[in-house]
């Protein structure tokens, strides 16, 4: 045995863990781990910008299930990153971000990006820590994984200082530990799921919520049964979009605020109380309404709302043990049955007054129309990262997502500018998948250069922008609040994001017909190359009483 260095000992760490790629953008201070990633067939992926890197870490885990890798160099390396691992932070998605830092032994003494790292990280993170001597980095590695997957997931931080790094370590002395993780679920107390089925059992109009923690449950193939055996109306947000196929009886998307307002009992599996209901208040959820909340955060259960049952478990577990418990005491599937097709009328009702502006042919393009195009080129396999405000919160009602982990936004951070990392890691975990960024022109301008390092690279994904020349989302509230006299700061122009795009290296379309844009798309997708479909847009009725507050 010889001497490995720093960065051998994590790249060996990480191909433990089965990385194949990592999301950087070079530093001096982690170069090591590029080496040693060279040894282990781990390939490192370049981007433009360090909040890019992070995304791309984070939606590697949303689109695997297992932490994605983000390496970053000291100072404002990490600062730049912090947006990205605050967005996973937020969103409780698994990812590893590594960071440097100046040696150890000159800390504190005014070294080249030297900062104070960990407390930095430690309010966004699950565990932020300063790896202690180069030995151990193996170790620390492993151990981050094991905490960024354990219960609820989130970002770990691992400070490395350059000295550890290109340190040399006799191979016997370095630390790589076996059979430490384990991916049993959590189950709910079985005490606590006889009295969700007694709340269920008196229930005439209930209604069930499900979050992103359905993405990361191993058992997520009791959902299906569990709808076959309640038929209650079922909404869905976060990872969980395309959890319920558009062609199941179960798939509704549009009738959500009116079910909870009528609702009297609501199970909420895996997802928080927070802005996007209401945080559970009586504007958005009945007030006399009982509530069945199912969360792996003990935490989260009661916040914001009194709830009459609270279970501590996976989603999937508790979804399979309420469904036992129901075949056991011979539950009637039907007892829901005038209500829930009650719900599915208005649902359709809702989508049918819709169709006008998804025929529109309006000039300059209705917006639901051009989701309606977009989503003429999903297929189901095709993944979609919604990147924006209005235009995202568009497509989000009108394309078809039609598997779970199929579509990506940034959560409930409201983070823009993840788009490209999240395509980057869809793209390289599913390169068989079309992968689709829907853009609003605001976004595409915070991380847009990253299209240069996806053509460089030969990651090819298209962006597809809604370019109506404003920062729609917010220019509506402006407007609404103060008149259109007094909307500032919010205005920009109909940029050619195509010739963006085909500066950098990529395909580019320009679409001002609604006819134009199907076939700009097929283009861009079959261009062998990273694509920008930039379509001028005009302004819809759809979201007109959506104000970002």
């Amino acid at each position: 045995m010889g001497d490995l260095h720093g960065g051998q000992i994590v790249a060996r760490a990480l191909a433990n863990e089965g990385v194949q790629f990592v999301f950087t953008l070079c530093g001096g201070h982690v170069m090591s781990i590029y080496d040693g990633c060279i040894d282990h067939g781990i390939r490192v992926i370049d981007t433009r910008h360090e909040q890019t890197a992070a995304h791309a870490a984070d939606g590697w885990g949303r689109v695997t299930g297992e932490p994605g890798v983000a390496i970053v160099t000291a100072g404002p390396g990490l600062t730049d990153a912090v947006t990205g691992v605050a967005t996973a932070q937020r969103a409780k998605a698994p990812m590893v971000i590594i960071g440097g830092q100046a040696p150890r032994g000159f800390q504190d003494m005014g070294g080249l990006q030297d900062m104070n790292h960990v407390e930095l990280m430690r309010p966004i993170t699950k565990w932020s820590v300063a790896v202690p001597d180069s030995k151990r980095l193996g170790e620390y590695v492993s151990t981050a994984f094991r905490i960024a997957t354990t219960n609820v997931p989130g970002p770990v931080f691992l400070e490395m200082p350059i000295d550890f790094l290109f340190d040399g370590v006799p191979e016997e002395n370095c630390v790589f530990p076996t059979q430490y993780r384990t991916k049993a679920g959590l189950a709910g107390d079985p005490e606590y799921i006889e009295r969700a089925m007694d709340l269920l059992r008196g229930a005439e109009r209930p209604v069930c919520l499900v979050g992103s923690q359905y993405w990361w449950s191993r058992r997520r193939s009791a959902y299906l049964p569990f709808l076959e055996t309640f038929d209650m109306p079922v909404f869905v947000n976060g990872m969980a979009r395309g959890s319920i196929p558009p062609s199941h009886p179960s798939w509704m998307t549009l009738a959500r605020k009116d079910a909870l307002k009528r609702a009297d009992v609501v199970m909420i599996f895996g997802t928080p109380l927070d802005f996007r209901i209401g945080y559970g208040r009586g504007s958005h959820i009945a007030a006399d309404a009982k509530l069945i909340q199912i969360d792996l955060d003990g935490g989260e259960i009661g916040r914001n709302r009194a709830i009459e049952v609270g279970i501590v478990g996976d989603t999937g577990m508790v979804m399979e043990q309420l469904t036992n418990a129901a075949k056991q005491s011979r539950f009637e599937p039907t007892l829901y049955k005038t209500w829930t097709d009650e719900i599915r009328r208005i649902d359709r009702e809702k989508r049918a007054a819709t169709e006008g502006e998804m025929r529109s042919d309006a000039v300059p393009i209705n917006p639901v129309r051009a989701c309606t195009e977009i989503d003429g080129v999903l297929d189901e396999d095709t993944i979609v990262i919604g990147d924006g405000g209005d235009f995202v919160g568009t497509a989000a009602n009108v394309l078809k997502i039609q598997k779970p982990g199929h579509w990506l936004d940034a959560g409930p951070l409201g983070t823009l500018g993840a788009g490209p990392g999240f395509a980057m890691a869809a793209k390289l975990a599913k390169p068989k998948s079309n992968v689709i960024i829907v853009y609003g022109d605001g976004s595409f301008g915070l991380n847009g250069f990253e299209f240069e390092a996806m053509a460089r690279q030969r990651i090819n994904v298209v962006g597809v922008i809604g370019n109506d020349a404003a920062w729609q989302q917010i220019r509506r509230g402006q407007v609404q609040i103060y008149g259109p006299d007094r909307a500032i700061a919010c205005s920009l122009d109909y940029t050619r994001y195509d010739k963006v795009g085909e500066a950098l290296g990529c395909h580019g379309e320009h679409c001002e017909k609604p006819d134009e844009i199907r076939p700009a798309l097929q283009r861009a997708l079959a261009a062998n190359r990273p694509a920008i479909v930039n379509i001028k847009i005009g302004t819809s009725d759809f979201r007109k009483d959506a104000i970002s507050v």
